[in-house]
């Protein structure tokens, strides 16, 4: 008799960090293992780039993936992803992602991953934790598609756990938590949580100077199709965004960017 239980115990699993050490003169460091990858491309002008990317295609239940990257003192940065992460049906356990960032005293990162689709019976854990030394400061950002509108695709079972941390001098300063189940799913019309959006994005500037950043932010929330709001509280500056389908929210996103920042968007997202 077939057990399809038994058959998703007994299947192979994707497993895979990838952990990156950069100084102000580059690379000091790189380890990679299983389906985690780290490239680390030749940037002529604006910050150095690091591109992680998960080459097992995607995550799935019971999938461990892991990105790392240290920036030692008074190195300034900016990583992403090579394409968009993917979420699949997952019958058992979640598929868990674990993403470690440290910006030593002096430095700046920009983390900039591409965004995370989610398909109907996904189950994903991620836990995102940046640790900022003295007065080193970071940008993070965090996109998430439920489905994809052009393909017609349906969410009716979800398990989805986000978790944002900033930490400075082990002190955390900034959290931010996103939880989405069949529950949120079913009641997503009402007005207080997603109504017709699919896509949700999150983008937080964690500095001194970034509450300075409040007006320009808010002149940039005009996008056709995008619900955008930004708050300052002290030492910080947050953007959430609300989509019904992506093109909008990426180009929002895009012109947010160019705004808030000096440098060039790493090459991946300008391809």
């Amino acid at each position: 008799m077939f057990d399809s239980d038994a058959l998703a115990q007994a299947m192979q699993r994707s497993r895979g960090h990838a952990a990156v050490v950069m100084g102000p003169r580059g690379l000091i460091d790189l380890a990679q293992s299983g389906s985690a990858k780290a490239m680390l491309p030749r940037v002529t002008s604006g910050l150095p780039e690091v591109v992680f990317l998960n080459t097992s295609g995607g995550l799935a239940s019971g999938d461990h993936l892991g990105f790392s990257l240290d920036l030692r003192a008074g190195t300034h940065a900016q990583a992403t992803t090579q394409t968009a992460e993917r979420a699949y049906r997952a019958k058992g356990s979640p598929a868990h992602a674990e993403v470690s960032l440290t910006v030593g005293t002096g430095g700046w990162l920009d983390w900039l991953p591409q965004e995370t689709i989610l398909f109907d019976g996904a189950r994903l854990e991620r836990h995102t934790r940046v640790d900022l030394q003295g007065d080193a400061g970071c940008m993070i950002l965090e996109t998430v598609m439920l489905g994809r509108l052009a393909r017609g695709e349906q969410l009716r079972h979800l398990h989805l756990r986000d978790r944002r941390e900033v930490r400075r001098d082990g002190q955390i300063i900034h959290h931010d938590a996103l939880a989405l189940d069949d529950g949120v799913l079913e009641r997503r019309a009402n007005p207080a949580l997603l109504g017709e959006a699919r896509v949700m994005a999150t983008l937080a500037i964690i500095a001194p100077h970034a509450p300075d950043l409040l007006q320009s932010a808010r002149a940039e929330l005009n996008e056709p199709g995008v619900i955008g709001a930004a708050s300052a509280p002290p030492g910080r500056l947050v953007l959430r965004l609300l989509a019904r389908d992506d093109w909008p929210l990426r180009r929002q996103l895009n012109r947010l960017l160019a705004r808030l920042r000096t440098d060039p968007l790493p090459r991946i997202w300008q391809i």
